[in-house]
């Protein structure tokens, strides 16, 4: 591909150095990207507040967000060929910068949700180009090193984001939120146009796969709409039924046309290597995994236990930062040690993780619920990039730029999948928790009798007449089984996490080809 010879010219103008400075240039980028791909979490309260909407909409901030990147991640490859890696940098971020403008200034929800899937878009091109230019500028022994260092912007947004997020919220607004990635973007501008390759003057541009685009967008919009929608609606009604069918069909479709087509959106075929396919099968999880518990952490901790969005940030904190240390030092580990070994040890440390959150209520101290969540961090941090560098050590090079887009493809599905489903799961099970709970409080029971005379004495306090009394108390009773209800539909949810992970163990194990350099056979 036409970069390459680019690449090779600034190596020769920039020396050995260069392959440190195009890593710095593409980190600003995706450190812009996991910025604004997490730091909106801890406004979701205040958005939900300032429009008046239910979390079940609300929630569409996050999975708008990573649907639409996990879609323009498989434009990356030819975005890249067609326009060049400065070109299609600098235009991602100015693309991005502009719909992060919108997100602030917006005076409805749904132009907010708009702006957020146009940002993702634009992280969707960024991210892939990322990891195809380390995979060209670092020799095959150090590209774990490559990959760990980069990763330490991949997990810098996330690890600060939420806290710097939670105290412009408190100090200004959730306003201010799309605004904090902006001069992360400026500078990575600056820094790709002198360390971006240009696209090649002779080169010819590849055709389109408009068709498979078109279907891959039509089953993942009627894949999320319906689960998110399933639950209002009616499982079985025919709306619900009418877009499960639909979303079925189109990936059907999509898989038979991009098996077919010459110039694939996603190579399907790469798939029939069992190492790459396990590797995708685990990075599907691990995006459900990083996405849906940071989307349901600061929701948790605002929600139930009353905490300010500050207090929210600064708790995600100490385990992002946790999550960057190891980053590295994973990075060097995959180089050494089967791949499998790191990703399966990672994966049963956030299973353990999400297994004791699922035991958290309201009396949860912080420092319990953090430590938990560190753990998380940790076997994240320990897995991610063994399960970049074993995925794609089993392609040839010539399938590098189509297997990390696939492997980030799968990782993002994993993302907005999960961020959906569990928005799903804690309504439905929020309700019915409530619902069992409003079951046994009949108005002869004593544990009712004596939550309503308590609350009954606190209002007759300041004079109010006996039935405003009576309607109140009843009113303040239905809260606290709605509260009770939220709560436990919370560590459901958390628990639902801790089960995805259980599965990932299998494909994790079965990445048997996808091992470190000293350990081809094992």
């Amino acid at each position: 591909m036409e970069y390459v010879s680019g690449i090779d010219q600034l190596f020769d103008r920039y020396g050995p150095a260069y392959k440190w400075l195009s890593t710095l240039t593409v980190m600003l980028g995706t450190l812009s990207m996991t910025l604004a791909a997490t730091i909106v979490n801890v406004a979701i309260p205040d958005i939900m507040g300032n429009f008046g909407i239910a979390q079940t909409k609300a929630q569409w901030l996050s999975t708008g967000f990573l649907a639409a990147m996990a879609s323009f991640m498989l434009l990356s490859s030819w975005v890249l060929e067609s326009f060049g890696m400065k070109a299609a940098y600098i235009g991602a971020m100015v693309i991005f910068i502009l719909a992060a403008a919108i997100g602030g200034m917006s005076v409805h929800e749904d132009m907010v949700i708009v702006s957020r899937v146009v940002q993702g878009a634009m992280a969707g091109i960024i991210q892939p180009l990322a990891m195809t230019v380390i995979f060209r500028v670092f020799p095959s022994d150090q590209r774990g090193l490559g990959m760990g260092v980069y990763g330490l912007g991949v997990i810098l947004g996330p690890a600060v984001g939420p806290a710097l997020g939670g105290f412009l919220v408190d100090l200004m607004s959730w306003r201010a939120v799309f605004f904090l990635p902006l001069p992360a973007c400026l500078v990575g501008i600056v820094l790709a146009l002198f360390f971006a390759p240009d696209r090649e003057s002779d080169s010819v541009r590849s055709p389109f796969d408009w068709g498979g685009f078109l279907l891959l967008c039509i089953a993942l919009s009627a894949l999320l709409w319906t689960l998110s929608n399933g639950q209002r609606l009616g499982w079985t009604s025919f709306s619900i039924v009418g877009g499960g069918a639909l979303a079925l069909a189109a990936a059907v479709v999509f898989i038979a046309w991009e098996w077919r087509s010459d110039k694939a959106l996603l190579a399907v075929r790469i798939f029939a290597n069992p190492g790459f396919a396990a590797g995708s099968l685990v990075a599907f999880c691990y995006g459900a995994g990083l996405f849906g518990s940071t989307y349901l952490v600061p929701l948790f901790v605002q929600e139930i236990q009353g905490f300010t969005a500050t207090a929210s940030g600064l708790l995600l904190m100490p385990a992002g930062l946790a999550m960057g240390f190891i980053f590295p030092i994973a990075g060097k580990m995959s180089d050494l040690y089967p791949a499998r070994i790191l990703i399966a040890s990672g994966v049963m440390l956030f299973a353990w993780s999400c297994w004791e959150l699922a035991k958290v209520d309201v009396s949860t101290l912080p420092w319990v619920l953090g430590g938990w969540v560190l753990v998380g961090r940790l076997g994240l941090g320990l897995g991610m990039p063994s399960l970049s560098t074993g995925s794609l050590k089993v392609l040839p090079d010539h399938l590098l730029s189509q297997g990390a887009g696939a492997n980030n493809f799968a990782r993002q599905l994993g993302g907005a999948v999960g961020v959906n489903v569990l928005a799903v799961v804690l309504e439905w099970r929020s309700s019915f928790h409530a619902a069992a709970i409003a079951s046994t409080q009949t108005s002869g029971n004593v544990v009712t009798s004596q939550w309503l005379t308590a609350i009954e004495n606190g209002y007759q306090v300041v004079g109010l007449s006996p039935e405003l009394v009576g309607m109140f108390a009843r009113y303040q009773l239905g809260e606290l089984v709605w509260f009770q209800g939220y709560e436990s539909g919370f560590r459901d949810s958390f628990l639902v996490l801790a089960l995805i992970f259980g599965f990932a163990l299998l494909p994790a194990w079965l990445m048997k080809g996808a091992s470190g350099s000293r350990y081809q056979n094992c």
